[in-house]
């Protein structure tokens, strides 16, 4: 079942109630990680590092979160998107989160969620190598003849 999670604060005498959702964060070379955030556009927004994108790859209903220009800003690939037959059709890129959806808003996801998403994507990771290139030498300007008197 999926819920809610309501954190009250006590401000100068008033009691201050905030949504926060229980996700699994998942970060490039890391294994995942289980948080509470605030539910709320903008902490979604900084867990990613901008305007976020919901991916629904799965048939339950779960959202994968992620930078919607990831690819775009150059993040370091992170895990792939599988098919049905557990074939990579894409590669999300930078730190993305997972999330239960309920309608229109993300929830927190079930134990039993965190634990077969941690799974699967603890067991995956994309290890990409950048293959540096020897300095490339500028050819030399060619010399050029002195032109004789005949020439112009």
């Amino acid at each position: 079942k999926r819920r809610r999670c309501r954190l009250i604060q006590r401000k100068r005498g008033k009691t201050v109630m905030r949504d926060k959702i229980k996700i699994l964060v998942v970060e490039p070379m890391k294994p995942c990680e289980v948080r509470e955030i605030p539910d709320t556009l903008e902490a979604m927004q900084a867990l990613v590092g901008g305007y976020i994108q919901a991916v629904y790859p799965f048939q339950e209903e779960v959202a994968v979160i992620c930078n919607e220009e990831g690819r775009n800003l150059d993040l370091p690939y992170n895990r792939p998107l599988m098919d049905e037959s557990g074939l990579p059709y894409d590669i999300v890129c930078g730190t993305f989160f997972m999330a239960g959806v309920s309608g229109e808003h993300f929830v927190s996801l079930t134990e039993e969620q965190i634990q077969r998403y941690k799974d699967l994507y603890d067991n995956v990771m994309i290890v990409t190598a950048v293959k540096e290139q020897p300095p490339q030498e500028m050819p030399a300007e060619k010399k050029k003849k002195p032109k004789s008197r005949g020439e112009r």
